[in-house]
């Protein structure tokens, strides 16, 4: 190759140097290309990896959904107990085979407690006595006593024809026969006993007995319920005493509501429901009920809304004074972003978000659920407290392990990835620090709103039953029910 290019003219040298640049270029482009595909590969088997891990982690939570426990709360695995390998433990099982060993047990065992009996039935419940004599001839016989057996037992409820009677009297004047004096200034009849719906087919009763907000049956069951006495009943019928009942409702429902706002405290959520919108066509409208809970006063005002949007809660929020809870979600902070309003956050969401980040960082999240394990050990003490008591209990030894937290929480923030279930975890906790803390104020205000959480539930059953409002009329009513 030496001698080759030592005959080489000069013209043809640079030919040849320009040739093999050229050659170097095209490798060095297609080396670079492969590198480019090459770290597209990986990057996608990145992605792919996160995303198959996301996959698994979404069904571990619905298999604990449909099967697991529903306790949130946090217990530790003790990571120090050993576990004995399968091949050790079966040549420990085969060594204590070979060499049997006979040894004594003894055991200590507490006697059987007495039973208490059965419950005691209400004094209030009537009475049918069914007394059965023996079939032995009792003739001659005296009786000496008796026994009692006590059964539960139920009467199914039975459909009647409610039939109202006014009798009619007419005032007969003198001089004057009695069919001209029966027109009906003469006339003396009862008034008709007040009703909810007038002219209505249901009697006050069986409107009370209406259970589609209470027991949650659609309209179709209570229709079967009919048909199995034999009453025929079109759906919208029942449905027109639905409607004319809320109406006669809302007055009383708009002062709850007016006695809730007035409240210093509260708890607000809110949870999906399906309406059936004519502008719709094929599917359903995805609407809201927002939900105001008083603890203090026990009382809850659900308001249906269109939407999930800033706009929704701003009628029960635009004026409100005093403490709010809530979750992260951001449509509330418009309303307590002032001076008139103090946020509490939920630790019950701060320690569902850890519970998820275990299988990412199993150190961090045991770490901050057991903390937040102590903060609810602190809670089941005030049960039988008063407000004030509640409060120096908290500020001695709640506040000294919420303080530690955020230390270390701030400590760890830079150490994991904001995108990891940990990093997200650590950045929500993080972003309501001052008022996950502002619980503390008072000895009345709550660690978490789970009591509002309760209060919907009943709309959950409702929503797998009747599956979606007819209409956003419909859904206004559900509210009101």
């Amino acid at each position: 190759m030496e001698t080759a290019l030592e005959n080489m003219s000069k013209t043809e040298l640079i030919e040849f140097i320009n040739k093999q640049n050229s050659r170097l270029k095209k490798q060095g482009s297609e080396l670079h290309k492969q590198e480019s595909e090459l770290h597209k590969q990986e990057s996608e088997l990145e992605q792919q990896k996160l995303e198959i891990q996301e996959q698994k982690y979404l069904i571990a939570q619905l298999r604990r959904m449909l099967f697991g426990s529903k306790r949130e709360r946090f217990e530790k695995v003790d990571s120090a107990q050993g576990v004995i390998p399968f091949e050790e433990y079966a040549t420990q099982e085969q060594k204590q085979e070979q060499t049997p060993v006979k040894e004594i047990i003894t055991y200590e065992r507490e006697k059987p407690k007495k039973h208490q009996g059965r419950n005691k039935l209400p004094e209030n419940l009537p009475v049918i006595e069914h007394i059965i004599e023996p079939e032995e001839d009792t003739s001659g016989l005296i009786k000496i006593g008796e026994e009692r057996t006590e059964i539960l037992e139920y009467t199914p409820e039975k459909f009647f024809k409610l039939v109202i009677v006014r009798p009619k009297y007419a005032v007969k004047e003198e001089n004057q026969s009695l069919e001209l004096a029966s027109d009906n200034k003469n006339v003396v009849i009862a008034e008709l006993p007040s009703r909810p719906i007038p002219k209505c087919l249901a009697g006050n009763s069986l409107l009370g007995a209406i259970n589609k907000y209470i027991d949650h049956l659609p309209i179709y069951r209570q229709r079967q319920i009919f048909n199995r006495s034999d009453i025929e009943i079109a759906a919208s019928t029942i449905d027109s005493w639905i409607a004319h009942l809320g109406k006669l409702f809302k007055p009383l429902y708009q002062r709850l509501a007016q006695e809730v706002k007035s409240q210093t405290y509260l708890q607000a959520d809110e949870t999906t429901t399906k309406v059936l919108d004519k502008n719709k066509k094929g599917k359903t409208h995805l609407g809201y009920y927002w939900a105001y809970y008083a603890p203090l006063a026990g009382a809850v005002v659900f308001d249906y809304q269109k939407g999930r949007g800033a706009e929704a809660p701003r009628a029960f929020l635009d004026h409100y004074n005093g403490y709010l809870q809530t979750d992260g979600y951001q449509v509330y902070k418009q309303y307590y972003a002032n001076d008139r309003v103090i946020h509490l956050a939920c630790w019950a969401h701060v320690r569902r978000k850890f519970e998820h980040a275990l299988d990412n960082n199993k150190e961090i999240a045991e770490h901050v659920l057991l903390e937040i394990q102590k903060l609810y050990s602190i809670e089941r003490k005030t049960k039988e407290l008063s407000a004030r008591e509640t409060k120096e209990l908290r500020l001695n030894e709640a506040l000294p392990i919420i303080n530690a937290l955020g230390k270390y929480l701030g400590h760890k923030r830079n150490l994991v990835l904001p995108t990891s279930k940990t990093g997200k975890a650590i950045a929500y906790s993080t972003s309501l620090w001052s008022s996950l803390q502002n619980y503390l104020y008072e000895g009345n205000l709550q660690i978490d709103n789970n009591l509002i959480e309760n209060k919907i539930r009943p709309i959950a059953l409702g929503r797998k039953n009747y599956l979606f409002a007819g209409s956003h009329n419909g859904a206004e009513r559900s509210a009101i029910g």
